[in-house]
């Protein structure tokens, strides 16, 4: 797979599309802190956005989304002026038998859905250490025909309850968290880590080789050369860009792999260490209690005893 989806399913996303909300009139919601990212679109109207004390307001228009990913407290409102309300109490009362929330009175100004993504808490850092706290998705930037056909779904699919809607929900979910991933890309190139060295077209490339080939014995000298670089050239820039030296990040990667397997599967520890580019169990157990801080063996017994 591409880095994207491996770093995706190694996430074990799980993603809930909550209530649609029909407001009308000044409103002003604040919500709680929340584990890992939430999500906002705006199907009708428009809605300003904030976090907490970190950024300031933003106002999205009709077929705009936005991630927030830093877990704090949040406030969506008609205008950033209006009195805050909290959020869980209106949702909590203003949620209706069709499954909509309606709140205010007068003609209906803006309608708007959100969600939630929970990831595996051992490897969200691998995604969330790289985002700004607010990613905002306009419904005119370059490449978003993806997340346009996502929202018509979201709108079809929250207007009334129907069978299956639990399934269809997060798999709507999921779209728009990889589209906005690639929107967030394709509009900041520079983005810090891993993340932001996908889009560099050599950098990006070598990323796909090394994810590909986990296990495949990969000198500095030949992704070099596979990308068109020198070795020098090659390594300051992907160190640049990933901010970890290339044998550093596939070492890493090679942990990180392995420290799934070993929490979700029943491979023997040579088998894995195979799976992973290492001929020698003893000097995969080596990197692995050197990177996290205890053998692979203690590792998987501990992860099975939280089950």
């Amino acid at each position: 797979m591409d880095p994207l989806s491996d770093v995706l399913s190694l996430l074990k996303v799980k993603s809930v599309l909550s209530a649609r909300f029909e407001a009308a009139g000044p409103w002003a919601l604040r919500f709680a802190a929340y584990r890992h990212v939430k999500f906002g679109g705006v199907v009708k109207g428009a809605r300003w956005v904030w976090i907490e004390g970190a950024t300031t307001p933003v106002k999205m228009e009709e077929g705009d989304f936005c991630l927030l990913t830093d877990g704090s407290p949040y406030c969506f409102a008609s205008d950033p002026g209006v009195a805050l309300q909290d959020g869980e109490q209106v949702f909590a009362s203003h949620l209706e038998a069709d499954g909509v929330v309606r709140y205010g009175s007068g003609a209906m100004r803006t309608i708007s859905v959100g969600g939630l993504f929970e990831f595996d808490d051992d490897m969200s850092g691998l995604l969330l250490n790289f985002l700004p706290p607010l990613v905002h998705i306009r419904a005119n930037s370059p490449g978003v025909s993806s997340l346009s056909a996502a929202l018509e779904l979201i709108k079809a699919e929250t207007a009334v309850f129907r069978p299956g809607a639990g399934a269809m929900a997060g798999g709507i979910a999921n779209i728009v968290l990889v589209n906005v991933l690639r929107a967030h890309l394709a509009a900041s190139p520079q983005s810090a880590g891993w993340l932001g060295a996908l889009s560099d077209p050599r950098i990006g490339a070598a990323l796909k080789m090394v994810h590909e080939e986990i296990a495949r014995r990969w000198k500095v000298d030949e992704l070099a050369s596979k990308v068109g670089m020198s070795r020098t050239a090659f390594i300051e820039r992907f160190k640049e860009r990933v901010g970890l030296p290339p044998l550093e990040y596939l070492i890493r990667w090679r942990m990180t792999m392995a420290r799934d397997a070993l929490k979700t599967g029943n491979d023997s520890l040579s088998r894995i260490a195979a799976a992973v580019g290492y001929t020698s169990e003893t000097t995969f157990s080596s990197a692995f209690k050197k990177m996290f801080g205890q053998s692979p063996g203690r590792y998987r017994s501990a992860a099975r005893s939280k089950v």
